[in-house]
C-alpha cells in the first residue's frame, strides 16, 4: 500500500509528487496521457507573476514571483529570460492628450509590477519614447508614440513538469503513463483506499492501494468526479496559442486583440508563440479543436501592433484548457487564478482531495501546501519543504556547451539546445557518442535534437510512445512538423524497444498524427495540398498512401 496516489501528471500531480517523495511518502503517480498533455505543457511556457492580476488578485501575483524566483534556482538550465514592451500607438486612445495620459498610467500600474520582480530576478520597468521602442523593435508600427518595459522569464513547461516526475521517481516513486483512473477502491465508511486502474496501452486492469488519494487532473477534475459520484465545480478556459516559423521579435510585445483584450507575440526557443484567447469551455478536455476563427482572431490582434506578421508562417497551433475556479457573471479573462484544495469528506469520499485553479508558476508552492495537507490528513508532523532549494535533476550545474562541443566534437548549436534541456546531464548523454559515433548528429536537424539526447530520453525518461519525444526534447516540433526525424527516430526507437517493422511503423504514423493535430487549423487549401505531397514524398513506401481529406484527417 502507498501513502499517497497522485491522480494527473501535470505540473500540479508531478510537482505533487516529488514534493511528497522527498519528504519520504511512498508514491504511486497515474496519468492518463503523458506528462504535461493537459493544460501545463498548452499553456504560455512562462513563469511569471501575472501583470494582469497585480489589481485583482496581488496574492496571486506576490505568489507567482515568489516561486519563479525558486523555479529558476532548482531548474537554471531550462529558464530564459523574455524582456517585453507594451506600446502605446498614437492617437489610439482618443486625443493626444488622452494617449499621453493613457501611457503614463501604463508606466505607473507596471511600476506597481515593480515591487515583485526582485523576487523573480525581473529587471525593473522603464518608459521609452516612440522612437526608443522601435529601436528595439523595428516592426512595431510607425505611429507608436511610447511604450512601457516590463521583465518576464520563460521555461520548458513539458521538460518541467517531466523533471518533476523523474525526481519522484528516483526517490522511489512508481509512475504510470497512458493509465486511465476508472474507478475508487472504497472501505468503510466509503473511506476512499485506492484506485482501480486501466493502462491503456498494455490493456490491463489493476487495483493500486493506498492510504490518501489526491485528483490532480485539472480542467478533467468535473468529469472526474461526476465519474466517481463526486462533485468538482469549475469554470474551464480555453486558450488558444499560435507558433509561428521565425523569432519574429527581440522582445516579448504586449498588444490589444479586437475585442480590446490585451494578448501577446513573444520569441520562445527558436519561434514565436502568439497568445492567448480566453473562453468558457464545457467540453471534453480531452477533445478540443482550435477553429479558423480563433487563429485569426490571433493573427489580427497581433497584426495591429506588428503589422508585417504575417510574414512569417504559423506552423502549428495549441489548446489547452485552465483549471480556472468557478464564479458567475465575470468576464473569462477576470476569473481568479487562486487555487482551491478540496477535501471530498462531506461528499462521504474521506482519504480524497482534489486541486483546482493556479497556474503554472505558482506550481511548487502548491504543491507545497497539498503534500503539507496530505501529511495531516495521514497523522505525521510536517516535514519541511525542500523543493524550493533542491535542484531537479540536471539543474545542479550548467556545463559549458562550447566546451562540451570541442570534445565531443558535436554541432554547437546542437550541444546549446542539449544543454538547455538537460543540464548537468549533458556530458554524460554525450559519451555514448563516443561508442556510437552516428549519435553526433541531429536526428531533427529543426530543432537541433541529438540522436544521443533521444536515445537517452528512450531509454531513461520514461518514454512509451514515440510522440512521447516531442514533449521530451522537441522533436518534430520544428516547421516540418516531424516528416524529416520520424523514420530515423522510429528506427531508433525500435531498436531499444525491440519492435518489429510494423510496430515502428505504426509507432512512426501516431507521432505524425499528433502533430498533424496542431498543424490542421492554420493550413489553408494550398498548405493543406502541399501537406499532403509532402507525407506522400516521406511516406508513401511500401504501398502506403497518405492524403488529407475534409476532416484534416491522415489516413
Amino acid at each position: 500500500m502507498y501513502d499517497l496516489i497522485v491522480i494527473g501528471g501535470g505540473i500540479n500531480g508531478t510537482g505533487i509528487a516529488r514534493d511528497a517523495a522527498m519528504r519520504g511518502l511512498t508514491v504511486a503517480l497515474f496519468e492518463r496521457e503523458d506528462f504535461g498533455v493537459g493544460a501545463s505543457g498548452n499553456s504560455s511556457w512562462m513563469i511569471h507573476g501575472g501583470l494582469r492580476y497585480l489589481l485583482a488578485d496581488p496574492s496571486v501575483t506576490r505568489e507567482s514571483s515568489t516561486d519563479s524566483g525558486y523555479i529558476q534556482r532548482i531548474a537554471p538550465n531550462l529558464i530564459f529570460r523574455i524582456p517585453f514592451l507594451y506600446p502605446v500607438l498614437e492617437g489610439d486612445r482618443g486625443s493626444r492628450l488622452a494617449t499621453r495620459a493613457y501611457l503614463y498610467g501604463a508606466q505607473a500600474y507596471v511600476g506597481l509590477y515593480d515591487r515583485y520582480q526582485k523576487l523573480k530576478r525581473g529587471k525593473p520597468s522603464t518608459r521609452l519614447s516612440g522612437e526608443e521602442a522601435r529601436r528595439l523593435e523595428p516592426l512595431l508600427r510607425p505611429d507608436v508614440t511610447g511604450a512601457v518595459t516590463l521583465d518576464e522569464w520563460g521555461i520548458d513547461a513539458y521538460r518541467l513538469c517531466v523533471l518533476n516526475a523523474l525526481h519522484a521517481r528516483d526517490l522511489g516513486a512508481r509512475l504510470h503513463t497512458y493509465t486511465e483512473i476508472v474507478g475508487l477502491l472504497r472501505g468503510a465508511g466509503g473511506r476512499v483506499r485506492g484506485v482501480v486502474a486501466w493502462d491503456r496501452l498494455d490493456r490491463r486492469l489493476f487495483e493500486v492501494e493506498g492510504r490518501m488519494v489526491f485528483n490532480a487532473t485539472g480542467a478533467w477534475s468535473p468529469r472526474f468526479a461526476r465519474r466517481m459520484g463526486l462533485e468538482v465545480k469549475m469554470r474551464p478556459g480555453k486558450g488558444v496559442h499560435l507558433v509561428l516559423d521565425r523569432k519574429l521579435s527581440n522582445y516579448g510585445v504586449i498588444t490589444e486583440a479586437i475585442d480590446g483584450r490585451e494578448m501577446f507575440i513573444m520569441p520562445l526557443e527558436n519561434a514565436s508563440v502568439i497568445g492567448t484567447t480566453d473562453d468558457d469551455y464545457f467540453g471534453d478536455p480531452g477533445d478540443i479543436d482550435v477553429t479558423h476563427d480563433e487563429v485569426e482572431y490571433l493573427l489580427r490582434g497581433v497584426e495591429h501592433m506588428v503589422p508585417r506578421v504575417r510574414e512569417a508562417r504559423v506552423v502549428r497551433a495549441y489548446v489547452g484548457v485552465r483549471p480556472t475556479l468557478y464564479a458567475y457573471g465575470k468576464m473569462e479573462s477576470d476569473l481568479s487564478r487562486d487555487h482551491l484544495i478540496l477535501d471530498h469528506s462531506g461528499q462521504g469520499a474521506p482519504g480524497l482531495l482534489s486541486m483546482i485553479g493556479g497556474k503554472l508558476a505558482a506550481y511548487r508552492l502548491m504543491s507545497q501546501e497539498a503534500v503539507d495537507r496530505l501529511e495531516d490528513a495521514l497523522g505525521r508532523p510536517r516535514t519541511p519543504c525542500r523543493t524550493h532549494c533542491t535542484p531537479l535533476p540536471g539543474g545542479d550545474e550548467i556545463p559549458d556547451a562550447v566546451e562540451l562541443a570541442r570534445r565531443y566534437r558535436t554541432p554547437l548549436w546542437e550541444t546549446e539546445r542539449l544543454v538547455h534541456r538537460q543540464g548537468s546531464r549533458a556530458p554524460r548523454i554525450l559519451e555514448r557518442t563516443k561508442e556510437m559515433p552516428a549519435l553526433r548528429a541531429a536526428l531533427c536537424a529543426c530543432e537541433g535534437v541529438l540522436g544521443a539526447e533521444v536515445l537517452h530520453c528512450i531509454e531513461n525518461e520514461e518514454v512509451r510512445r514515440l510522440s512521447d519525444l516531442s514533449r521530451r526534447c522537441r522533436l518534430g516540433l520544428g516547421p516540418c512538423a516531424g516528416l524529416r526525424c520520424a523514420r530515423p527516430a522510429a528506427a531508433l526507437y525500435a531498436r531499444v524497444r525491440d519492435l518489429d517493422g510494423e510496430s515502428a511503423r505504426a509507432e512512426a504514423l501516431d507521432f505524425l498524427q499528433a502533430l498533424w493535430r496542431r498543424r490542421r487549423p492554420v493550413l489553408d487549401d494550398e498548405q493543406l495540398r502541399q501537406e499532403a505531397l509532402l507525407r506522400a514524398v516521406h511516406l508513401g513506401v511500401e504501398g502506403l498512401q497518405v492524403t488529407a481529406d475534409p476532416e484534416g484527417q491522415v489516413p
